[in-house]
C-alpha cells in the first residue's frame, strides 16, 4: 500500500469518490488478500485498476486478475495515459460495467 497517489490514480480517484458515478461507493486500496486493489467498488465487485508501462505484458498481473475472478470480482484496468487523457472517457467505461453487472 502506498500513501501517495500517481497522477492517474488522483484523476481515477477524482472520479469515482463521493458516488460520482451514479451513486456507487469506491474505496481506495481496498484489500482483498493477498492483494490490494487501487480502487474497488465492494457492492459490485468491480476492481479498478490505474496501470503504467511497468504492466506492459505482465505475467504477475494476469495470475492476479485470475485470482480475483476467481474470487467474483470484475476487473477493469486502464492505462495512465488514457486516464489522463480522457477521464470522461474512462468514467463512462466504469459506469456501463456497473449498469450492467
Amino acid at each position: 500500500m502506498r500513501t501517495e497517489l500517481t497522477d492517474a490514480e488522483r484523476v481515477l480517484w477524482r472520479l469515482l469518490r463521493g458516488r460520482r458515478i451514479d451513486g456507487w461507493k469506491f474505496r481506495r486500496q481496498h484489500p482483498v488478500p493477498p492483494y490490494v486493489l487501487d480502487f474497488a467498488c465492494v457492492e459490485a465487485h468491480l476492481a479498478v485498476e490505474a496501470d503504467g508501462g511497468q504492466h506492459n505484458g505482465s505475467l504477475r498481473d494476469d495470475a492476479r486478475a485470475e485470482f480475483l475472478v476467481a474470487a467474483g470480482w470484475r476487473v477493469l484496468r486502464f492505462w495512465n495515459n488514457d486516464i489522463l487523457a480522457n477521464p470522461d472517457g474512462v468514467g463512462e467505461t466504469i459506469r456501463v460495467a456497473l449498469v450492467r453487472g
